[in-house]
């Protein structure tokens, strides 16, 4: 996988992310599980997932992070530690494992080096089949082939968190919010490591398929209010520097665009939506 994250970009949407996913298909998934679930993560990053699902799912739990960027893998541990303890739990970690005690049992979050071009799960996994596998941020990346690799694959059921669906808003609007907007969704369309992303059309890819079962789908939209000026910044210029890729001849009128959003950020007077979905798949006849 090609595409790369800063931990302070994932920082910044986490809170946004956890209030976006839908608590619905949480907890249907979590019913599912088994009494202690092995809980696969594909493209893991710094964990914000183990951090919204951990405490729904409750019990004790086994999770594997899967990703291609140690440095992000790194980070989960301190991140999740941290937030551990900030709840009462103590965190410990012993080689690539972190132990977080609770309450309700022991939560064992483990990380792995791994492309997911090279399969979903990796060989030296033991053989010990996952009961969920989830992932967030991670399929409107992925080309339709490897949609359909996992979509063909699924055993187990999958919870995939904020796929982006193009229901952008920004209010008030501004009359180049089309170049902007259409050059963003063009751009999420170039090869992220996995060939040309579906982005927008994941969804809808998705349900074209047929192979798994789409048991649910629920809106997960993040709604950036004003007054959240570094999340509305950083939404601005990622998304001015994306359409300025797309888009090189209209560059004069996305830095006019971005001025403006820039502008009506800092004073309180802009508010945005960014449109995704939740989805829970289930093996076919599960």
């Amino acid at each position: 996988m090609t595409e790369h994250f800063s931990t302070q970009w994932l920082g910044l949407r986490e809170p946004f992310d956890h209030t976006a996913r839908s608590l619905q298909l949480a907890k249907r998934l979590a019913e599912m599980l088994s009494r202690r679930p092995r809980i696969v993560d594909l493209g893991g990053g710094t964990g914000s997932l183990f951090r919204f699902l951990a405490p729904i799912v409750g019990r004790g739990q086994d999770w594997l992070l899967l990703d291609a960027d140690g440095f992000l893998l790194d980070e989960a541990f301190g991140r999740t530690a941290a937030w551990a303890r900030t709840r009462g739990f103590a965190a410990t970690a012993i080689g690539d494992t972190l132990n977080v005690s609770t309450p309700r049992g022991l939560w064992r979050m483990q990380v792995a080096l791994h492309d997911l071009n090279t399969g979903l799960l990796p060989g030296s996994d033991g053989g010990q089949a996952p009961d969920a596998i989830v992932c967030s941020a991670l399929l409107d990346l992925v080309s339709a082939a490897w949609l359909r690799r996992l979509c063909c694959s699924v055993s187990v059921p999958v919870l995939a968190c904020l796929i982006a669906d193009g229901r952008d808003v920004w209010r008030p609007r501004h009359r180049y919010d089309p170049i902007v907007l259409n050059g963003f969704r063009r751009d999420m369309r170039r090869d992220k490591g996995f060939g040309p992303a579906l982005g927008t059309d994941a969804i809808r890819s998705i349900a074209s398929i047929g192979v798994a079962n789409l048991a649910a789908s629920a809106p997960s939209d993040w709604h950036i209010p004003p007054g959240a000026l570094h999340m509305q910044r950083a939404l601005i210029d990622i998304t001015a520097d994306a359409a300025r890729a797309a888009s090189a001849a209209q560059a004069r009128a996305i830095t006019e665009w971005q001025s403006t959003r820039l502008r009506q950020a800092l004073y309180g007077r802009l508010a945005i939506t960014i449109g995704h979905r939740d989805i829970l798949l289930l093996p076919s006849g599960g």
